[in-house]
């Protein structure tokens, strides 16, 4: 702690766990410092005891759940896009060499049907990610169907440069809700593919440029044929082997680590910039910091809501998903009348984070309501029976400036979505803002996605997946 680097940074989440090991490896001298004695911060996957004794002080397991070699279970889950943004990371630091993944093999949305409210087959459908999906789903009528394969069809030809792709219609000028209007879409085809499909939280982006949406929706058809039936994949063993992976990568281009080591605050120099960590009444001398939210002096942050979170234990795939051993179902918020989408993602013993024949669900969304519990009961009600449940209620935390004035960077609290999109594009702005250009995510010829079978297994058995090479 007595010597000088350019970047300390506090806490070992993914998105500081990411920066690190860039940092590191553009040559910066970093140390990289935790309170916790482990990794992960927010998003560490815990064995089984260490669940039961953060949620259930005193409680034993139950014998049946086996050792805790059987168990990871992530605080905060979040599937990876095939074709996003952290895939590409992954592959530029070769830390992809570190993980095994399989895929995620189920998108589902739910939309209510005339059989009623969360009646079972009838509410939850396979989102369709390609004009052929959308011919067979149950999603809509056969007219939609004709309307919604055409709109698939523009998507996939669309090309931002190129105005004979855009129908008429251009990025700037038009807004998503008229792109709709004009292929006649109706309302429940626009919430699964603004909310399933482009992944938005709320209905505000339709009155935002159709030239932001698009590209989003193509990027989940490019994820989907990657390998087909699911756009997302997730690591074996939980995706606390992902921030490790990073702090590997920083280690090894010399970033040092220390955890169980405190934050007591920060150093100023006259000009108000940040030149030092106290720790344990030493100051380790920096020129930046990059931190979590929990280490930020209490200026640099601000609370801009809640999100609840459910960690649910069961002994059977989610009803009408096919038997899926893994997948996500997204409520969107018009279907509850809410401002903000409900999400359910689901794991289970095939990625060697439960015991054989168990599953992790987890229900999460932005709480509205002083009863937050009771927002989740529809979601919950779709899981089948529940063993085990665990509720967690977090601030979500934000910073109140870029950084760059003082050179302190914040980075946000985890939203409630089931998948990194909205880390990714934080940890790309993040980078811009701390070293002043995009990071370059050209992947090496060499490398690409090795052709992996995915399919599902009677026993837990290593993928073989390396990103080592990317179809393009």
């Amino acid at each position: 702690m007595d010597e000088e680097y350019d970047v300390i940074v506090c806490g070992t989440g993914l998105k500081e766990c990411i920066l690190s090991g860039l940092l590191s490896v553009s040559g910066k001298k970093v140390l990289h410092v935790d309170r916790n004695d482990y990794y992960g911060a927010e998003t560490a996957s815990l064995t089984l005891s260490s669940l039961f004794g953060k949620f259930n002080p005193g409680q034993e397991p139950p014998s049946e759940y086996g050792t805790d070699f059987h168990w990871s279970i992530d605080l905060i889950p979040k599937f990876v896009m095939a074709a996003g943004s952290l895939v590409a990371i992954l592959l530029k630091t070769k830390v992809s060499k570190y993980l095994d993944w399989k895929i995620v093999e189920g998108t589902y949305v739910y939309q209510y049907q005339e059989a009623g409210w969360f009646s079972g087959a009838e509410c939850i459908h396979k989102v369709p990610a390609t004009a052929s999906e959308a011919a067979a789903s149950p999603l809509m009528g056969l007219l939609e169907k004709s309307r919604c394969k055409s709109f698939f069809q523009f998507v996939t030809a669309w090309e931002a440069e190129n105005p004979e792709t855009h129908q008429g219609l251009t990025p700037e000028g038009h807004t998503m809700a008229q792109v709709y209007a004009e292929f006649g879409l109706c309302e429940d085809t626009m919430d699964f593919i603004g909310h399933a499909v482009a992944l938005y939280t709320t209905d505000e982006y339709l009155t935002q440029p159709c030239g932001v949406t698009i590209p989003k929706i193509k990027l989940y058809m490019q994820s989907f044929q990657k390998y087909g039936g699911s756009p997302f994949i997730y690591p074996e063993y939980g995706l606390g082997g992902i921030p490790e992976g990073f702090a590997r990568l920083s280690s090894l281009h010399s970033g040092t680590y220390m955890l169980k080591t405190p934050v007591d605050g920060f150093e100023y120099d006259q000009d108000g910039h940040v030149c030092g960590v106290r720790s344990g009444g030493k100051v380790a001398k920096c020129k930046m910091v990059i931190c979590d939210p929990s280490y930020a002096p209490p200026s640099k942050k601000k609370t801009v809501g809640r999100i609840i979170r459910a960690i649910c234990i069961l002994g059977a795939p989610i009803p009408n998903t096919g038997n899926s051993l893994s997948c996500q179902v997204i409520i969107p918020q018009r279907q509850l009348k809410r401002n903000s989408d409900v999400y359910i993602s689901m794991i289970s013993w095939a990625h060697r984070v439960a015991i054989k024949n168990k599953y992790i669900a987890i229900v999460s969304t932005t709480a509205e309501t002083a009863e937050p519990e009771e927002e989740i009961e529809p979601a919950l009600a779709l899981l089948g029976t529940i063993e085990q449940k665990f509720v967690t209620v977090s601030d979500c935390i934000m910073s109140v400036d870029d950084g760059i004035k003082d050179q302190i960077f914040v980075t946000q609290s985890y939203d409630a979505t089931s998948h990194f999109q909205s880390s990714d594009l934080e940890v790309l702005s993040m980078w811009k803002a701390i070293s002043g250009s995009d990071l370059d995510l050209t992947i090496p010829q060499e490398g690409c996605i090795k052709e992996v079978d995915f399919d599902a297994v009677e026993e837990p058995q290593p993928s073989g997946l390396e990103f080592a090479e990317q179809k393009s």
